[in-house]
């Protein structure tokens, strides 16, 4: 697209980097090694717009299947805000995803604009943050997650997330300094969770229980990866209770929302298990 010296392209490897550092400049503290995450998930899905060269604006439309795709780092340079490039870069997200059920984590005051664009609110989610540190429980059934394990994980997690998401979970699981951990019950996946060094702290994302009492063992183990310095991030669905009072009960204080949305309808997703968002960009 080009547009009065304006050209939206899709991102390299390298542009990837400046958008997440343009997310930290944001506030959204992403990880340290998102980024080939991100880029593997759809190396087609991300796009920059460049004014006469210079890059000022980001977006990501990563289509997981032909039904479903994920927008996130919509970000326009401070400066150049309020000009149109932000609408142009986002219309041209949109047609990139054009047939999907699209889904955001967008800022609650966003919320209009997004409804403009055919999104509807599903629910809200709360980032809490904590200090990590703290004893693993005792859990023989808490095992590092390896490659004999992940077509049981990619398994699992269909019931979390609309679509496969095997190429990005892939690289999820395996990011340099994270710990990915499952939880078994009765000789079954029954949760797993990561978590993963982030600009400030850790983030611990997903984190998928059948039940609280499982999540919380989980959630205690990935924790004590943390030094009890380190201030540790863990993004709950607010409709998930049980979610948020494991939350309060070690201490967590909310300090950033998001609002959950979709153009179509709401994904047949256990939100009641989700006791940790895997990340705000990408779902």
């Amino acid at each position: 697209m080009e547009k009065s010296g304006y050209q939206i392209r899709v991102m390299s490897k390298e542009d990837l980097s400046l958008a997440v550092e343009w997310a930290a400049e944001e506030g959204w503290n992403p990880g340290l090694h998102d980024a080939a995450s991100f880029f593997a998930a759809d190396p087609n899905g991300f796009l920059m717009g460049y004014l006469n060269g210079e890059p000022i604006s980001s977006i990501s439309v990563v289509k997981y299947s032909n039904g479903f795709g994920f927008l996130g780092f919509y970000i326009v340079k401070p400066e150049y805000r309020g000009k149109g490039y932000g609408l142009a870069i986002w219309q041209a997200g949109l047609e990139y995803l054009a047939g999907c059920n699209i889904g955001l984590d967008g800022v609650v005051d966003q919320q209009a604009n997004y409804r403009r664009s055919g999104f509807s609110l599903a629910y809200g989610n709360i980032r809490f943050e904590g200090l990590g540190g703290g004893v693993a429980p005792e859990q023989a059934d808490i095992i590092p997650i390896d490659e004999a394990h992940f077509n049981e994980v990619l398994c699992y997690d269909s019931a979390f997330f609309p679509a496969s998401r095997d190429v990005f979970l892939r690289h999820w699981l395996n990011q340099r300094e994270s710990v990915a951990l499952a939880i078994r019950r009765g000789g079954k996946l029954a949760g797993y969770g990561v978590i993963r060094p982030c600009r400030e702290g850790y983030k611990i994302g997903p984190l998928f229980a059948d039940d609280v009492a499982l999540a919380e063992d989980l959630f205690l183990a990935l924790r004590a990866k943390a030094s009890a310095y380190d201030p540790v991030y863990l993004d709950v669905p607010e409709s998930n209770h049980a979610g948020v009072a494991l939350a309060g009960k070690y201490e967590m204080e909310p300090v950033f929302t998001t609002a959950r949305m979709y153009t179509g309808e709401f994904p047949d997703i256990s939100v009641e298990r989700t006791f940790g968002v895997t990340t705000f960009e990408l779902g």
